[in-house]
């Protein structure tokens, strides 16, 4: 339980998982900015709740998604459509600029499934999260994260998959 008059516990919290909580809102919020942004709203609802009940994390993960599908349903962000960057094709040494431009065409692939499946898909691997852990912050089913991660993987699967087919034309030039 966290006592307004004590922050101590979130401090500790902040202090052992601030980098991957801060991680998880940049994942589900499309960019550091934003991600920046909502992690200190979800903070500063937590400090305002005055008691949590149960997992700290776990609560302060919840206040994190519920900011990002709010902003989702504002913005409609899930209709919206990002075109991909196209990353060159592998080399021989590795190219840091290739791997930036890969990791761009993943956040933006990412960004183009729609909430639910992002949050789950950014809960399960990126954070690392078990299926039950997923559920318990989502306050869904296991079975409803399973299907999600599936619905999500698969959408990620056909997306790359036309970057990868317009690379491939590129190599043969």
């Amino acid at each position: 339980m966290l006592e307004s008059a004590s922050c101590h516990e979130l401090e500790v919290l902040l202090a052992d998982r601030g980098p991957q909580l801060l991680r998880t809102a940049v994942l589900l919020a499309g960019s550091q900015h934003d991600g920046e942004d909502m992690l200190q709203t979800a903070l500063e609802r937590v400090v305002r709740r005055r008691r949590v009940d149960g997992d700290l994390e776990a609560y302060l993960r919840r206040v994190i998604f519920n900011l990002a599908a709010d902003g989702w349903r504002r913005r409609g962000a899930w209709n919206r459509k990002l075109p991909l960057v196209r990353a060159s094709q592998p080399d021989a040494v590795p190219d840091v600029a290739s791997a930036v431009d890969l990791r761009d065409a993943l956040i933006r692939t990412l960004r183009q499934l729609p909430p639910q499946q992002r949050t789950v898909i950014v809960l399960r691997y990126w954070e690392q999260l078990s299926e039950a852990e997923t559920a318990r912050v989502l306050g869904c089913t296991k079975g409803t994260v399973k299907a999600a991660a599936s619905r999500g993987l698969k959408r990620m699967r056909e997306l790359s998959e036309s970057w990868l087919t317009s690379n491939a034309g590129l190599a043969g030039r």
